[in-house]
């Protein structure tokens, strides 16, 4: 990478402007925190949690071991939780996996622990351990988990799961199994010898089983722990930490009372010992650990005794001495630990600021970054800058740091040509099959990547050099939040974005696609194409345009028009791309924002997923409850539906019988109370002829309340079927939902991804009807993924059937059974 820097630097004073509290705020610790920390000094233990998804982990247990044991904590998620539902937007797959990394780094910073990940994607639901496995090529998972332990060198492996079928869920089984595996591979030579570049082998004392305790103490041989305690220090109770922390997966609504108590842990074997007293029982966790740490305790003894939470610069010097103390002894893992934490004091007892920010968000690939660097000597110990390195820019300075004076430099950087755009590590290959393909073994395990631009400051500190790094952070005032830190994204000079990622044509009329092209710096001669596709005839848009201005937009229609007569299925894709400043720009970004987490870019082609298929519909105007969130009204308005999106005041205000059909979103009678407010008006829809078809709840609850809302009762179970090639049974098969006005046949069952349907209905009243029946390997037939039933002049469906998900996928069949589904209120030609 080749960055260079103005020599445009100036040294001035500035007023100190407070951080606001968010996620990507940098961290201060107040006097509590730096006793904890003096504390942990004392404390060479390791703990490393392992299950599969985020929220999986017992963060009571978690808070407990970071705050009150104070070990070096750690948790293993093995996915990102790619596969789950979303209730506080629209993203699915990759970009849910990005929302909940982010959830359980909010949750980290709370809890005190440190996260981690294995390259497994989180597929979905799984019945079986096996299956989990095999998809995610239990090998390379394992290998995954070895090096983790391998790095992290934990003391006491715990898992959240048991290895059978108590643990509820394939994936759930599948972390205990290969935690068990690893436990033994890990100190083993022979077992993924290639990781012995980097790390050495490693024996935990032992791995436990966290056992569950939801319905009471289990029964057998059990070791106990109560977590419940009370933190002066922090001025709450581990169960009081544990639902801050747990309150940070909010994608998934998991919100959870502060609890304050008594709260018992149970934990049981898998290899090596039970213990009887103490988790660590067996296991050194002192500085008798290390070779000559004896005289390092006492160190820490002395400068514990000394410290004044009103006067903690006092404690500087001494902190400095232990640190050369330290950095004396022989090679260790605990030795690089215990000097990073023992600078961390050292900067928090300081007082010391260092702040490396720019106003800008985008940094484009060959433009300048105005950076403003900011250290504040706030305790007036004493100080000298030394040296400043950001990127290739290189300064010996050898200046003083006065007492509370904002010192300030301003380079301005130039961004490399060559420097890659910002990309979440995990997504820089292509997936595979079930799991990411990270190819560099040393980011294996991370939980995210480094930031783009760092800028290193030695500073001596009472007479010792110490290296500190800040990431450089977009900083901006919001008038409502205040001062806001944000990540800094590498660009490339041109993105572009589709106006609609899918395009379905079942009409054999032509089609006008729309890209938008955001100059992001100036383009010269740019050419706007895109590929060809088979059986359509793509006209480019006129160009002509002799450059594109820095921060311009421009809008190109693409004209498709159909080559014969007769359009043969299937999905194809458009890309497109500018040529300019002889270069070839093909990317979009995409961006989440969510005030919880810091905002989350990615990079992606510039693609249009066009989509033909044999599809007819009945019907023109739809009605949409939404739910939790999904794709399915932009999947309705493709096929030629007119949607409105009704919401408490519509549905209140409006005459529903001019909607051929209400359909409601995912989880909509979970998240709205409104629903059985409107249940009368809704039934009354049906019963003059209307057609209502919910899509799956996970139950019949409106939080504490029963949810209304079929014409007649049935219940919602936790039945799914997660084998996305599960055969599908017609039980009924003249019934119009597979007659008109598509055809529905097995062809219109292949393809579908992920799963085939959830939460299927259960008990239904005997007016319904079913008309698939369906299951997984080794299960039973289940008719519970679809049942409906005339209700006066009208038709209610409830249906499990993942159209949410298949639909914005391009499934065919998808999108044909839908369309029956909606036509059941009109007259059928048979």
């Amino acid at each position: 990478m080749t960055v260079r820097i103005f020599s445009r630097i100036c040294i001035t004073v500035i007023l100190l402007y407070s951080s606001a509290s968010r996620a990507q705020t940098p961290k201060a610790l107040n006097s509590a925190d730096i006793l904890l920390g003096l504390k942990k000094l004392n404390v060479l233990a390791s703990v490393l949690y392992i299950a599969t998804h985020p929220d999986d982990e017992n963060t009571r247990l978690l808070a407990y071991f970071s705050k009150e044991k104070l070990y070096r904590t750690g948790y293993m998620s093995l996915t990102r939780g790619d596969g789950g539902q979303n209730l506080i937007g629209n993203e699915q797959g990759i970009e849910l996996g990005l929302i909940r990394t982010q959830e359980l780094l909010s949750a980290r910073r709370i809890d005190g622990a440190e996260q981690f990940f294995s390259r497994a994607y989180d597929f979905g639901f799984s019945k079986s351990t096996e299956e989990a496995l095999k998809i995610w090529d239990k090998e390379k998972i394992l290998s995954d988990v070895v090096w983790v332990i391998r790095k992290f060198h934990p003391d006491v492996i715990i898992t959240r799961f048991p290895q059978d079928s108590r643990a509820g869920h394939g994936h759930h089984s599948a972390s205990a199994v290969l935690a068990v595996e690893a436990f033994t591979a890990a100190a083993d030579p022979s077992r993924f010898p290639e990781q012995l570049k980097w790390v050495k082998p490693w024996q935990a004392k032992r791995i436990l089983w966290n056992v569950f305790n939801f319905t009471g103490a289990p029964t057998g041989e059990n070791f106990t722990v109560d977590v419940g305690q009370f933190n002066p220090l922090l001025g709450e109770g581990y169960g009081e930490i544990a639902a801050e922390s747990r309150s940070q997966h909010k994608s998934q609504g998991f919100g959870v009372p502060r609890q304050r108590g008594s709260a018992i842990e149970y934990f049981s074997a898998w290899k090596g010992d039970l213990p009887k007293k103490d988790l660590l029982e067996g296991v050194t966790v002192d500085w008798t650990r290390v070779k000559g740490g004896q005289a390092i305790k006492d160190q820490i003894d002395e400068i514990m005794k000394t410290y004044s939470a009103f006067t903690p610069g006092a404690s500087v010097k001494p902190l400095v001495d232990l640190y050369r103390s330290v950095s004396k002894l022989d090679p260790d893992t605990w030795k690089d630990k215990k000097l990073k934490e023992i600078q961390e004091l050292i900067e928090a007892c300081a007082g010391l600021w260092v702040d490396a920010t720019t106003s800008v968000h985008l940094a484009v690939e060959s433009d300048i970054l105005p950076v403003n660097l900011v250290l504040n000597n706030r305790n007036g110990n004493k100080m000298v800058l030394r040296h400043l390195e950001l990127s290739a820019f290189d300064s010996t300075l050898d200046k003083s740091l006065p007492p509370n004076v904002n010192v300030s430099f301003s380079p301005m950087i130039r961004v490399s040509d060559t420097m890659p755009v910002s990309q979440p590590y995990w997504l820089k290959n292509p997936m595979k099959a079930g799991y990411f393909d990270v190819r560099d073994q040393e980011m294996i395990g991370r939980a995210e990547g480094d930031a783009p631009f760092n800028a290193r400051f030695k500073i001596n500190i009472e007479g010792q050099d110490f290296l500190i790094s800040r990431p450089v952070l977009q900083k901006y005032t919001d008038p409502v939040k205040g001062e806001l830190y944000e990540p800094v994204v590498v660009v490339p000079p041109v993105l572009i974005t589709p106006v609609q990622n899918l395009f379905i044509s079942h009409d054999n009329e032509q089609k006008n696609i729309h890209y938008s092209v955001k100059a992001l710096k100036e383009v010269s001669k740019p050419v706007f194409s895109v590929n060809k596709i088979k059986f359509w005839d793509a006209m480019q848009p006129a160009q002509g345009k002799a450059f594109l201005a820095k921060g311009s937009e421009s809008d190109y229609a693409i004209t498709l028009k159909p080559a014969q007569a007769k359009m043969p299925a299937g999905t194809q894709v458009l890309l497109g791309s500018v040529k300019g400043n002889g270069e070839n720009y093909a990317q979009t970004m995409r961006t989440i924002n969510y005030d919880h987490i810091p905002s989350i870019n990615y990079f992606k082609p510039a693609a249009v997923n066009l989509l033909t298929l044999d599809l007819q519909i009945v019907g023109k105007r739809i009605g949409y409850i939404e739910g939790a969130g999904d794709y399915v009204p932009a999947a309705l308005i493709q096929m030629g539906y007119d949607v409105v999106l009704l919401n408490d005041n519509n549905l209140a205000s409006f005459n529903l019988g001019q909607f051929d059909a209400i359909v409601t979103g995912v989880r909509a009678y979970n998240i709205k109370e409104s629903l059985n407010v409107y249940y009368e008006k809704l039934m009354s829809y049906i019963e003059e002829g209307g057609n209502l078809i919910v899509q799956y709840n996970t139950s019949n609850q409106i939080g504490p309340v029963k949810a209304r809302i079929g014409p007649y009762p049935f219940n919602i179970s936790r039945t799914r079927v997660t084998d996305e090639t599960a055969e599908v049974k017609v039980l009924k098969k003249d019934h119009p939902i597979l007659n008109y006005p598509n055809k529905i046949g097995p062809a219109d069952f292949a393809g579908w991804v992920q799963e085939r349907s959830i939460y299927h209905a259960s008990e239904w009243d005997k007016h319904y009807e079913t008309v698939f029946a369906m299951h997984d390997t080794g299960e039973p037939d289940d008719e519970g993924s679809l049942i409906t039933t005339k209700y006066g002049k009208g038709n209610f469906t409830y249906t499990g059937l993942v159209f949410y998900r298949e639909l914005p996928g391009g499934v065919p069949g998808a999108y044909r059974l839908m369309a029956n589904l909606i036509a059941l209120n009109s007259k059928k030609p048979f």
